[in-house]
C-alpha cells in the first residue's frame, strides 16, 4: 500500500520544539503583541526586517541543533510531506521527504515569487547574539534597513501572504496525495493549506485517512478513522 504521511508541530513537539501557535510563538514589538499568523508575513519582513528575523531567529533557529525523536526515525523510510520546517525528518535519515513550507536550515535570493532560484545554506553558527540585529542583517544581506529584491536573502520559509510555488515542490506534494492509497495526518491542526488540498483530494478520489492526534480536528470527508493518541503511541502500535 503507498500510504503517505503528511505531518505537523506536533510531531517535533517531543523533540523539544514548541508547537508553532503555542504561546511561546507570540512576540511583542513596542507594546504590541503580535501572534505567529501576524510575525510571519512577508509584509513582516520586508517592512519591519529587524523585528522579523529576531523573531525567527529566537522562534525557530534556537532550536537549530535539536535532534529527531523516534517519531522521525520511525518516518524515515516513509512517503512524507511535512509542514515543519524544522529539518529532523532529513536528520532522521529520509532522503525524499518534501518540507512543504522550507527548511530552517536554508534560505534563498530575496525574489518575486515564482521566480525560479536555488535554495542555500544558511550559516546560523555565524551569528553573533551580542550584536544580534546587526549580524542578522549581515547574514541576510540587509543593507539601508529594508530587504531589497535580487540583493538580499530570506529565510526559506513560505509565510502566511505567500503561496506554494515550485521552489517548495507543490507539483509533487499533489501528485504524492493523487498517488495514495491512504493518507495518514499526525500532529497537525488543519490549519494550512496543504492539508486542506490533501482532503480535498482524498475526498474527490475516495483515498482513507487516518487522523492521528490526541485532540484531532473533525474533517468532512466519509472515509476517515480517528486515531486518539500521540504520534509516538501510534508508530509503537503499528
Amino acid at each position: 500500500m503507498n500510504t503517505l504521511y503528511i505531518t505537523g508541530a506536533g510531531v517535533s513537539a517531543a523533540s523539544g520544539i514548541p508547537t508553532f501557535r503555542g504561546e511561546d510563538g507570540y512576540w511583542t514589538i513596542g507594546s504590541k503583541n503580535y501572534t505567529p499568523m501576524e510575525m510571519a508575513t512577508r509584509a513582516m519582513y520586508q517592512n519591519a526586517p529587524k523585528e522579523f528575523l529576531a523573531w525567527y531567529y529566537h522562534r525557530f533557529a534556537t532550536y537549530r541543533n535539536h535532534g529527531p525523536n523516534d517519531v522521525h526515525h520511525w518516518l524515515s523510510d516513509k512517503n512524507l510531506i511535512t509542514q515543519n520546517i524544522d529539518g529532523l525528518d532529513g536528520k532522521a535519515g529520509n532522503k525524499n521527504y518534501i518540507a512543504i513550507h522550507g527548511r530552517l536550515d536554508q534560505m534563498t535570493l530575496f525574489h518575486e515569487q515564482g521566480e525560479p532560484v536555488m535554495p542555500l545554506a544558511t550559516p546560523w553558527d555565524s551569528v553573533d547574539q551580542s550584536r544580534l540585529q546587526e549580524s542578522l542583517f549581515e547574514l541576510f544581506n540587509i543593507r539601508n534597513q529594508t530587504p531589497e529584491l535580487n540583493h538580499s536573502f530570506k529565510p526559506f520559509v513560505l509565510l502566511f501572504d505567500e503561496y506554494y510555488t515550485e521552489l517548495y515542490r507543490i507539483t509533487q506534494a499533489q501528485q504524492r496525495i493523487l498517488n495514495a492509497d491512504k493518507i495518514v495526518f499526525m500532529g497537525t491542526s488543519f490549519s494550512v493549506n496543504i492539508t486542506q488540498m490533501a482532503i480535498e483530494i482524498a475526498r474527490n478520489y475516495d483515498i482513507p485517512v487516518e487522523v492521528v492526534d490526541p485532540e484531532p480536528a473533525h474533517i468532512l470527508h466519509a472515509n476517515v478513522t480517528y486515531k486518539k493518541m500521540n504520534a509516538l503511541d501510534y508508530i509503537q502500535s503499528n
